[in-house]
């Protein structure tokens, strides 16, 4: 049963993400984001550079045809897989932090929406930066600048507007049903 004030009105939220009981769910959506951002570039790296090896972190300038090409991508590529592994471990200490506190709401909804708008804002950045403004790879490197680009920039946009739908969803169920969803 839904809480409701002497006037007999079911209350709406206070503020964005704060219900009257002092509860919000921002912690939790904090660090969906930053995870979101962390898990995003590893899902990058894994699939786009070791598994399906359509490009290296610095193809488009440092193309692979030697060995030396090669070993200086791969370094490239361990240094971007450290920074999102510093993502990933930030994101992890956030929510640890964020279950510690009394104030904290959890929703599944607000956590797994915002990993995904995480993980398109990292696809964003990234491809804004690496392959339009930088050009040190792209999609498909063999293509060049390609509609690959262009698509893999209108998928993260549709990552973080779901994410994003997701994330309020679920805010807005846990802050006004007052508990866990």
């Amino acid at each position: 049963m839904e809480p409701v004030d002497q006037a007999g009105v079911t209350p709406k939220v206070q503020q964005e993400d704060t219900i009257a009981e002092g509860k919000t769910s921002k912690a939790v959506a904090a660090a969906g984001v930053v995870l979101g951002i962390g898990l995003g570039g590893f899902i990058d790296g894994i699939l786009l550079h070791q598994i399906w090896q359509v490009h290296a972190m610095l193809s488009a300038k440092v193309p692979l045809d030697t060995m030396e090409n090669m070993q200086t991508n791969m370094t490239a590529d361990g240094i971007f897989h450290a920074v999102v592994w510093v993502f990933t471990l930030i994101g992890i200490i956030m929510l640890f932090n964020a279950a510690k506190r009394s104030d904290v709401s959890f929703s599944d909804r607000a956590f797994y929406g915002s990993m995904l708008a995480g993980w398109g804002v990292f696809n964003v950045v990234e491809g804004v930066i690496d392959h339009h403004i930088l050009e040190v790879h792209h999609v498909v490197e063999r293509l060049g600048q390609s509609g690959w680009d262009l698509l893999f920039l209108a998928v993260s946009v549709l990552l973080i507007l779901v994410g994003w739908m997701i994330a309020k969803s679920g805010r807005d169920t846990a802050l006004t049903q007052g508990h866990n969803t």
